[in-house]
């Protein structure tokens, strides 16, 4: 079961944490898969890393012309659109009346128009040959509100969640399927601060990119061929429902 042998997957924002851990999982279940950073060098390390069936292929995802342009030759069946947080700039925690205007499109270019260019760029393939996986990963702060000063950034995931549901039923008839991760408290957080993050976390831990990875496939594979508009949500029980 699961088996993602013959279908090549874009993961974006692949050259590290939760993107490589994805980009591991399909690569075990069969899939080739480009391995994309911003970082050339990033990707390319990535893709070595991974091994056979791994190719990095460096691109900015808030550049359409870009993305276009990189994917112009490639028949990807699964698209993982990962590339997150604040792309390349730094990801600033501010109360939205303490954030500057300026600072918004850090958010909203890289979590919402990202996923816009990526899937632009794959979309018409994928309705040609009738099979296609396109798989969002956002986050809690785009499902529910939290009081820890990332409302831009959950606004801008929430948006890409969105675009699923309706790609969802615009696509559905020439088989292609849309779907988001939710992601909870993952394991990327300094340790002086993860102990108390997790006595919120019902089972007890972070969560791993493999965790993410699993979830991914699932959602890629023919298993889930009924299965589009929805959210998955990975975070150890957390605000559960």
């Amino acid at each position: 079961m699961f088996r993602l042998d013959g279908r090549l997957a874009l993961v974006t924002g692949a050259g590290q944490g939760v993107g490589m851990g994805i980009a591991r999982c399909l690569l075990a279940q069969g899939a080739r898969v480009l391995v994309n950073d911003i970082d050339a060098a990033r990707a390319s390390a990535a893709a070595a890393a991974l091994g056979a069936g791994a190719e990095g292929l460096a691109f900015d995802v808030t550049r359409l012309a870009a993305v276009q342009a990189a994917l112009a030759d490639r028949a990807v069946d699964i698209l993982v659109n990962n590339a997150g947080n604040a792309g390349a700039a730094s990801f600033d925690q501010l109360s939205f009346r303490d954030m500057p205007a300026a600072q918004w499109d850090r958010f909203l270019d890289v979590n919402l128009r990202g996923v816009m260019n990526c899937t632009k760029a794959v979309v018409d393939g994928m309705c040609e040959r009738g099979y296609g996986r396109l798989i969002t990963i956002s986050s809690e702060a785009g499902r529910v509100g939290r009081n820890i000063n990332v409302s831009v950034y959950g606004a801008a995931k929430a948006g890409a969640v969105q675009l699923m549901r309706h790609l969802s039923q615009e696509l559905g008839p020439s088989g292609v399927t849309a779907n988001a991760v939710s992601l909870g408290l993952m394991n990327n957080v300094p340790a002086e601060f993860s102990a108390r993050l997790i006595r919120g976390i019902p089972l007890g831990r972070l969560g791993d990119p493999a965790d993410i990875g699993a979830a991914v496939v699932y959602l890629a594979s023919d298993e889930a061929a009924w299965v589009t508009g929805q959210v998955l949500v990975v975070n150890g029980g957390a605000q559960a429902g």
